[in-house]
Order: structure tokens, then sequence, then C-alpha cells
């Protein structure tokens, strides 16, 4: 499965069941090392998409043609 066919849902259950073998401790060394290249991928994928996401959610919710991220303190300000 290449990286844009794993969906955010599969991605985050994959890097969970890494982050449980890692944690219980009795991976050989070479597999722990291959799980964690693994888990890095994975998270990439998962920054990846939410980045995706948030960005389209910033041009759905377009203030009057000004982009702002909802934590941003322009958009408090801007509801005054």
């Amino acid at each position: 499965m290449t990286k844009s066919a794993v969906s955010f849902d599969q991605a985050i259950q994959q890097l969970e069941e890494i982050v449980r073998q890692l944690e219980q401790g009795d991976v050989p060394l070479e597999d722990a090392i291959s799980l964690y290249k693994k888990g890095m991928e994975l998270s990439t994928v998962c920054h990846d998409k939410l980045h995706n996401a948030e960005k389209q959610l910033i041009s759905l919710m377009d203030n009057n043609g000004d982009k702002v991220p909802f934590d941003s303190p322009e958009k408090e300000d801007s509801s005054k």
C-alpha cells in the first residue's frame, strides 16, 4: 500500500500498533529499527493529511478573503 493510498485512520492504527510493539521491549534490535522507520513514515503521512485537511478547512471558512487558521489571534480579534 502506497503512502497516498493509506487513509489517516489506517495510518494511525498502524502507528499505534508499532508503538505498542516497541513499548513491549521484546522486539529484536533490527526489527525495532525497521518498526521505528515505518512509524516515522506513518507519522509523516498523518501530519501531511492533517495539514491538507487544515488547508481545506481554512479555505472553506474563508473570512472576507482573509484565510486565517482557526487558532490564530487574528480570527479572535475579528469577532470583536
